[in-house]
């Protein structure tokens, strides 16, 4: 285990701000804006919503 130290020098926490601010920056850059289809498509992602809400709360209520 780490020997002389309780931190780790390892890992996104431990990188100075500037550094995570550069790559949390870079989130979802990565994805051309015509693929991003809830971008694009307000209703597709209100029905993609209302989906999700009815899954969730239709388990919910069988478990009571």
């Amino acid at each position: 285990m780490a020997t002389g130290s309780s931190t780790s020098k390892r890992g996104f926490a431990s990188m100075d701000g500037d550094r995570q601010r550069e790559i949390a920056s870079k989130g979802g850059k990565s994805v051309p804006a015509e693929k991003r289809s809830f971008s694009q498509d307000r209703e597709l992602a209100s029905e993609a919503g209302r989906k999700g809400g009815q899954a969730s709360g239709s388990t919910r209520n069988a478990q009571e």
